[in-house]
């Protein structure tokens, strides 16, 4: 009886190990959240058109302009009121228009509890909604956007949540709906309204982005 019990207390101990050991590592590794991808803020500098790649303050991104009206994005800021940040401002563009960001070395995987911040404002009309370009070549378009505001507002979008379009790049317009796109290796992302610029009263605004993902060798 007494060889049984011992055979079962040390059968009960290898069961406890491997749930230690084996078990549980994967339990955290599973709940685990990507850590941020990269943010950009854009440098505090008098405004100029169009926005270029002086204006980033991360050295290890690429900005790119798309569109009809990307030679007039701007990167904006005014002295007053006091507390108005260094932002990108669509108001200008005479056509649609799209803005993005690469990592220089890095895909990203978003595919992962991945996730979008960013602090912006938008008026009239203007809905800010994210694109992303594919390890294949693929563009895609939000169904998610961030509507007018009357003031600055940061605003948080968990991908697995968003449903998404393929998106026209040269034309900067959403097309038919794809359905599961693969986000585990992504190039590009970016935002557009897929609309012109109407001056201050109809633009969209951006202060800074950042992007929650894992890192992927390119």
């Amino acid at each position: 009886m007494k060889q049984k019990t011992e055979h079962g207390a040390l059968s009960s101990f290898v069961k406890y190990l491997f749930i230690v050991l084996v078990v549980t590592p994967s339990i955290a590794i599973a709940q685990e959240r990507p850590e941020v991808f990269f943010r950009e803020d854009f440098k505090e500098s008098p405004a100029e058109i169009p926005i270029a790649q002086n204006h980033l303050v991360n050295y290890d991104l690429v900005i790119s302009l798309y569109g009809p009206g990307a030679d007039v994005i701007k990167k904006s800021h005014h002295d007053k009121p006091a507390d108005d940040p260094y932002y990108v401002w669509s108001g200008l563009c005479e056509g649609t228009w799209a803005v993005t960001l690469k990592h220089k070395s890095k895909y990203v995987d978003l595919s992962q509890f991945g996730k979008i911040k960013w602090r912006s404002k938008q008026s009239g009309f203007r809905q800010l909604h994210i694109i992303l370009k594919l390890a294949d070549g693929t563009w895609i378009v939000s169904d998610s956007s961030d509507p007018a505001s009357a003031d600055w507002r940061v605003r948080e979008f968990n991908f697995s949540d968003i449903q998404w379009r393929i998106l026209d790049i040269e034309k900067i317009s959403e097309k038919k709906v794809i359905e599961n796109p693969d986000l585990s290796k992504v190039e590009e992302i970016g935002w557009t309204d897929l609309m012109k610029g109407g001056g201050s009263i109809a633009s969209s605004r951006v202060d800074w982005i950042e992007v929650f993902g894992y890192p992927v060798d390119k």
